[in-house]
């Protein structure tokens, strides 16, 4: 089987969180109306089947952190959005601020 292409991986990956945030706003009302009891059934019907007609890529569950420069989709430092092998490469290299290699 071939594997996909890093830049292939980034491009869906940034659909996917560009879609999360458009919906964002309308998916948490319509999951706050299914999840207050005190309203209608009937109401609560009615914006359980608008929850479910979203597309599939609008859940924020889609989002998978991938490495920004290879697309690797495990290992990945979310706070660099780097993964782990390229962490440490930038990190020697002195390209990330105020990390620096460990050696004692």
């Amino acid at each position: 089987m071939p594997r996909a292409l890093p830049g292939h991986l980034a491009l869906k990956d940034f659909k996917a969180r560009k879609s999360v945030a458009s919906n964002e706003l309308l998916r948490r009302a319509y999951l706050y109306i299914v999840r207050n009891e005190t309203v209608d059934p009937k109401v609560r019907t009615a914006a359980m089947l608008k929850l479910n007609a979203f597309p599939r890529d609008t859940r924020p569950a889609a989002i998978k952190n991938r490495c920004t420069e290879t697309g690797r989709g495990g290992g990945v430092f979310s706070e660099f959005g780097l993964c782990r092998h390229r962490f440490k490469l930038a990190a020697s290299a002195g390209d990330i601020p105020g990390v620096s290699k460990a050696s004692w």
